[in-house]
C-alpha cells in the first residue's frame, strides 16, 4: 500500500500556503468564468460524455484545466449545475445528481465522472446507487479524494467538513462498499496537506503523480495527462467489462486444467 510523503513541518507549511493561495485564486476566477466554454459541448459521440464534479466549496471552474484537456481529446464535457458550493450531505448530493442525470437521455457512449475531493465520494455513491447501469456511468476518475476519510475533519466545526471524519457513517459505508472499486481510478499527489492519509483505494486503479497539493494538483499538466488516460481506460461498457472479467476467469480455469493434465501426464510417465 502506498504511503504519503513525509515532509518536515516547514516544508508542509509551505505547501499548505501554496495550496490555499491557489484555492483563493480559483475562487476569484468564479467572477470571470461564469459559464463553461461552448466548445465543451462539442465532441465525438463515440466517446463517453464527461461529467465534472468539483469538491466542497468549489466551483466547476476549479476543474477547467481538466475539462479543456478532455475537450481537446474529443470528449464532450458537462458540469453539474444546481449543487451550489457542494455543501449538502454526500448521499443527498448523489441522489439529486442521479435524478438530474435520469431526466436526460443517456449519451450513446455512456458517461464517465471526473471528480475532485468530495466530488469523488459523491461519484462513488452515484455508482453504488445505479446497480442496473440505467445511467450508464462507465466509471469514476477521482482526484485527491478522501476515500478513507480525513482525520483532520474531526477537529472542524463545519458540518459539511465533519462528514469527512473517518468514523462518520457516510465514510464508513462508502469504505466498506467495494463492489464498484474496480471502476474507479484514483489519482493523487505525493503530498496532500488536507489528506495526510492519502487517497489510495483498495481494488481501484491508483495513480500517484509527482505533484503536491490538494488544489494545485488540478492545474498540473501531469494530472491532465493522467485523467485523459484514465477516462480512456474506463470507456468500455459495464457489460463489456463483465465479459472481460468472465473471460479472464475462464482463461485462468483453462490454464489450471491444462497444468493439471500436464502434471498427470508427467506422473504417468514416471510410473
Amino acid at each position: 500500500m502506498w504511503s504519503p510523503a513525509r515532509l518536515s513541518p516547514l516544508a508542509a507549511a509551505g505547501w499548505w500556503a501554496l495550496d490555499y493561495l491557489d484555492a483563493a485564486k480559483q475562487q476569484l476566477r468564479v467572477l470571470t468564468v461564469p459559464k463553461p466554454p461552448k466548445r465543451w459541448a462539442l465532441g465525438d459521440a463515440g466517446k463517453p460524455t464527461i461529467l465534472l464534479l468539483p469538491g466542497v466549496y468549489e466551483h466547476w471552474s476549479f476543474m477547467e484545466p481538466l475539462g479543456d484537456a478532455l475537450s481537446a481529446h474529443g470528449y464532450r464535457v458537462q458540469v453539474a449545475h444546481g449543487l451550489g458550493a457542494n455543501l449538502l450531505a454526500i448521499p443527498e448530493t448523489a441522489e439529486r445528481l442521479g435524478r438530474a442525470l435520469g431526466r436526460n437521455p443517456v449519451p450513446p457512449a455512456g458517461r464517465v465522472v471526473v471528480a475532485h475531493s468530495k466530488g469523488g465520494l459523491v461519484g462513488k455513491r452515484l455508482l453504488l446507487g445505479d446497480p442496473d447501469h440505467g445511467l450508464d456511468i462507465r466509471g469514476l476518475v477521482a482526484i485527491a479524494t478522501p476515500f478513507g476519510g480525513a482525520r483532520l475533519a474531526r477537529y472542524l466545526l463545519d458540518p459539511s467538513m465533519r462528514e469527512f471524519d473517518p468514523d462518520s457513517a457516510t465514510i464508513v459505508e462508502l469504505a466498506s462498499a467495494a463492489s464498484v472499486n474496480s471502476r474507479i481510478v484514483s489519482i493523487f499527489g505525493i503530498f496532500d496537506p488536507h489528506l495526510p492519509e492519502g487517497s489510495s483505494l483498495a481494488g481501484a486503479t491508483n495513480r500517484v503523480l509527482p505533484v503536491a497539493g490538494h488544489f494545485r494538483i488540478l492545474s498540473a499538466p501531469e494530472t491532465a495527462v493522467a485523467v485523459v488516460a484514465a477516462v480512456e481506460s474506463l470507456s468500455a461498457t459495464p457489460e463489456a467489462v463483465a465479459d472481460a472479467a468472465a473471460a479472464t476467469v475462464a482463461a485462468a480455469a483453462d490454464a489450471d486444467d491444462v497444468e493439471a493434465r500436464i502434471v498427470q501426464s508427467s506422473s504417468k510417465g514416471r510410473a
